[in-house]
């Protein structure tokens, strides 16, 4: 089963693709869509979605799966970040034609290390192992979006979390 994991964000969208075999993950590849700063912002919409969808059907995923969406204090932050994971969202579905999965950061961090409270530390090196890589994947936000990946393929077997 070919596995999805995004991490939302308008700079710099993280994707990895993994393989889930008998119970056995193994790394594909992973990535990133950049969009430049100070770029306007319906363009930079259109390279995060143009960029997801490019990724959906080079990589023909079974499953994909999300990072919601966290903010404490930066209102500006949340909504452009929003925006972009919206774009990300529906260029996904679109492409993929299935259902979407998505995850807290907690439950990331959790499906990954065994606690939901890990730091970014943690959840890399456990990535770095889990897929048998000799290194930990860089930039942090393919990292990231590898920790979904796992996520997803984690909890498969108990259900998951749609987005409907």
């Amino acid at each position: 089963m070919r596995i999805l994991g995004i991490d939302p964000g308008l700079a710099i969208v993280g994707f990895g693709v993994i393989e889930e075999t008998r119970g056995r993950l193994s790394l594909v590849d992973y990535g990133t869509v950049t969009t430049p700063a100070g770029m306007p912002m319906p363009e930079r919409l259109v390279i995060v979605h143009d960029g997801i969808k490019k990724v959906v059907q080079n990589y023909k995923p079974d499953m994909v799966a999300f990072e919601e969406l966290f903010f404490c204090k930066n209102v500006t932050t949340a909504i452009a970040v929003g925006q972009a994971r919206g774009a990300a969202v529906i260029a996904a579905r679109n492409a993929f034609g299935g259902e979407l999965f998505e995850f807290t950061p907690m439950q990331v961090k959790q499906a990954v290390t065994g606690y939901g409270k890990a730091d970014k530390r943690q959840v890399q090196q456990m990535v770095r192992v889990l897929l048998a890589m000799d290194h930990i994947p860089q930039p942090d936000d393919a990292a990231d979006a590898l920790a979904i990946a796992i996520c997803q393929a984690q909890s498969y077997r108990s259900g998951g979390f749609e987005i409907r």
